[in-house]
């Protein structure tokens, strides 16, 4: 990847992608074509300051491709419908699947490297491990419609003789970091403790509804937004075998640990209240995931990975508690 080169990157103006922005404006790569819907106001914000060539809305982003297609020299398809409580398949089909593969599709046919954001919600409940091993793809029983669609892609993408010449599906974890602010419900666990903290002094975690785990025991495979984002840039610049890829820390750690670290960054006592986990997710509430990294790792990737504590320390401190972004 040079400097000069011309790098789309879809769901630009989202969490990751506006984040991912920013990190390829640090590295001097200015000359990026951003695609989204930047019609929403919330996440207008998540590109103040940033650099790029062109805005494309999603849409129109194919007839973008016809005409300026043989311009492109890579593609970051961060861009997905990402709520896991929208129960309408449909809608992941159109955005996560169907868009996917014309991306794919694009790629190929132009001869430039694509690096796509999968998620380790395809994993489900971890029956089969969280290997990012291509023979158990298509075993795996996602919990949710947005899990579904992530895991059809990747089938799908796994059983394609066309393919771009090089390709990584990165199977996103638990992310968290700055420019979340726009998610709502489904911004981290972190983003809504830290206002939680800051407003009541107190914080809600779930109860756990398994035997086998205390409250606030559940356990997660948690990655600060920067580590996400330079394992994209790295996979784009080495291009190791083509492939998927886990895009998580391989040390998981439970919430309290995490509401733990929030506290310290705060600087103020821990009161922890627990609560029963919503009846709409509690049969398909993951009560452990851990990604492998080793297939990353033997790849060459040798960059540490950001503690909980020191991720959770920098997003709160420099981040959540002025409301910046990065």
């Amino acid at each position: 990847m040079q400097k000069d080169d011309v790098i789309v990157v879809t769901g630009a103006a989202g969490f990751i992608g506006s984040y991912l922005v920013g990190y390829l404006n640090s590295l001097g790569y200015t000359r990026l074509v951003l695609v989204d819907d930047f019609t929403v106001p919330a996440k207008q914000q998540n590109l103040a300051g940033k650099h790029y060539q062109e805005l494309v809305d999603r849409e129109l982003f194919f007839n973008w491709i016809e005409i300026n297609g043989n311009r492109v020299n890579s593609v970051i398809h961060l861009g997905a419908r990402t709520d896991t409580t929208e129960m309408n398949y449909e809608v992941h089909k159109k955005w996560n699947l169907d868009y996917s593969k014309s991306i794919w599709t694009f790629c190929t046919e132009a001869n430039i490297p694509l690096v796509y954001a999968s998620s380790a919600a395809t994993y489900g409940n971890g029956e089969h491990g969280y290997n990012d091993d291509h023979d158990i793809v298509t075993s795996l029983q996602p919990l949710n419609p947005y899990g579904v669609s992530k895991n059809e892609f990747d089938i799908w993408a796994l059983q394609q003789t066309a393919q771009p010449p090089f390709w990584a599906g990165l199977k996103f974890f638990n992310v968290f970091g700055p420019n979340e602010y726009h998610k709502g419900r489904m911004a981290s666990v972190i983003f809504h403790a830290s206002n939680s903290i800051r407003d009541t002094g107190t914080v809600k975690l779930f109860r756990s509804h398994h035997p086998d785990y205390k409250d606030g025991e559940q356990i997660r495979d948690f990655i600060y937004v920067k580590d996400v984002v330079q394992i994209c840039v790295w996979l784009m610049q080495h291009q190791p075998a083509s492939g998927l890829y886990n895009t998580g820390t391989g040390k998981a750690r439970t919430f309290n640990d995490l509401v733990r670290a929030i506290y310290t960054a705060l600087d103020k006592p821990e009161q922890i209240v627990y609560v029963d986990t919503p009846l709409d997710i509690r049969d398909k509430y993951q009560y452990f995931t851990e990604a492998n990294m080793k297939k990353l790792i033997a790849a060459g990737y040798n960059t540490p990975f950001y503690s909980l504590e020191d991720g959770v320390a920098e997003y709160v401190k420099e981040y959540l508690i002025d409301g910046r972004y990065y």
